[in-house]
């Protein structure tokens, strides 16, 4: 019992480290992300090209052919990532500037995980139209919309408002991104202990954005709504609530569809005998208690992911008889990601010049994200690919675009081979140039 304390205090300093180093180096980088030339600058004389007098022909045919602006422009390949700071990671409201770290950040993964140019747009409004109508009117610019960060439950009239009237695919990743990613965990977490989807009795800790997709998703994907429990923060959602205002319609629809026993209570209720708990709560270490894991079913499956701490350390789930144990940290086995998710997402999606990002599209991208993780040879500390798995993103981006293809929502028909070819090149161009700025010291090694 004593080296499993030492064990267990080593860990937590382990887990304090990567926000130690990132008061070091975000000032020292002043920054993580810069826009950089894709074109060739021979000398001065081409930016006769590039610029006036030239450029004033590319305009000219776009006029005359708004859909030229896809291969004459970046468009094709530019993201905006749109958040106000309202919900940022586990932190709440600390608005746009505080919130501008990680969207930068994000900026960073979905160029060098998906070769998707991506930029931080922080809006200094909680207005959800002005928000609307801020996203369709720099819609221009963008090949696609990622929502960040936005709080729940404005953030799906926003995302609902903006699927219909934009021309352009918007997705909210703390919604799509985050079920696509705990789907793809829950597949091969399944299939270690030999439960079915259509049977697993699951229970959903917490009810914002993410987990309001996750069970869209779920059921989607074959899980029974009657054997699906969902807690918010007064308790489990059920026929007797009368608590719930009209306007969170996602939480009345839960309340009529899932919980086919209508059980009562709070989360230790909710556990009773569960196959699967799914968190994404409030930052812990104690918001679950060791013994309602052990009043679950055998061979529990507990995802607990909460950010920047999960609702109860792995190694305690596991101690109270979790057999598997995932968290949305990348210094625990088992990290729940969106990271291996949205780059490939968008990837798939921009390729095929898709008009919307649907949950099928999702939902295939999970299917393919668990095979990557199967094919390489799952076990209880491993149930995902991580991100340094690079060749998952070219598969996983295929999926979605061939998806996409499937249901009319692209505008593009492009061969499965060609598709590969296509992300494969993009994405390892991006690492690569990551690589030789690394080289050349123009970006330069971090020094103490």
């Amino acid at each position: 019992m004593k080296d499993l304390k030492v064990t267990k205090e080593e860990l937590i300093e382990k887990a304090k480290k990567p926000a130690q180093d990132a008061m070091k180096m975000h000032p020292y980088y002043k920054g993580k992300i810069e826009i950089v030339p894709k074109c060739v600058i021979r000398d001065i004389n081409d930016f006769a090209i590039w610029y006036t007098p030239g450029v004033a022909e590319p305009c000219m045919e776009i006029y005359r052919n708004p859909e030229k602006v896809y291969e004459y422009t970046n468009k094709a390949n530019m993201v905006g990532i749109v958040s106000d700071g309202t919900r940022v990671l586990g932190l709440g409201d600390i608005g746009p500037m505080a919130g501008l770290p990680v969207m930068e950040g994000k900026a960073l993964l979905f160029k060098y995980l998906g070769g998707v140019d991506a930029f931080p747009i922080c809006l200094d409004t909680k207005d959800p139209d002005e928000i609307i109508r801020t996203v369709k009117i720099i819609s221009p610019v963008f090949g696609g919309i990622n929502l960040e960060d936005i709080e729940n439950p404005k953030c799906f009239y926003i995302l609902e408002r903006l699927r219909a009237e934009s021309p352009i695919p918007v997705w909210h990743d703390d919604q799509q991104g985050t079920a696509a990613v705990t789907l793809a965990g829950l597949i091969n977490a399944l299939k270690i202990v030999k439960k079915k989807i259509e049977d697993a009795k699951i229970t959903m800790i917490g009810i914002g954005a993410a987990n309001v997709c996750i069970v869209r998703m779920l059921i989607k994907a074959g899980a029974d709504p009657k054997k699906i429990i969902v807690v918010d923060s007064k308790g489990i959602l059920n026929r007797k609530r009368d608590d719930i205002k009209p306007a969170n319609k996602e939480k009345l629809e839960f309340c009529r569809m899932t919980n086919g026993e209508n059980r009562d209570g709070g989360t230790e209720e909710a556990m009773k005998g569960q196959d699967v708990v799914i968190a994404l709560s409030k930052p812990g270490p104690d918001v679950i208690q060791k013994s309602w894991i052990s009043a679950m079913a055998d061979n529990a499956i507990v995802f607990v992911c909460a950010n920047p701490i999960p609702e109860m350390w792995p190694w305690d789930a596991k101690e109270a008889g979790a057999r598997i144990v995932a968290t949305g940290r990348s210094d625990f086995p088992n990290q729940v990601n969106n990271s291996v998710g949205f780059p490939a997402i968008f990837r798939g999606t921009l390729d095929v010049m898709a008009r919307t990002i649907t949950d099928e599209m999702c939902i295939a991208a999970a299917y393919e994200l668990a095979r990557c993780a199967e094919d390489k040879g799952i076990h209880e500390d491993y149930l995902l690919p991580t991100m340094d798995e690079w060749e998952i993103f070219p598969r996983e981006a295929v999926a979605v675009a061939k998806m996409a293809m499937k249901q009319g929502v692209a505008r593009l028909k492009i061969d499965e081979k060609e598709l590969f070819k296509m992300a494969e090149t993009k994405i390892k161009r991006a690492r690569d140039e990551v690589g030789l700025l690394m080289d050349k010291g123009i970006i330069a090694p971090y020094k103490e």
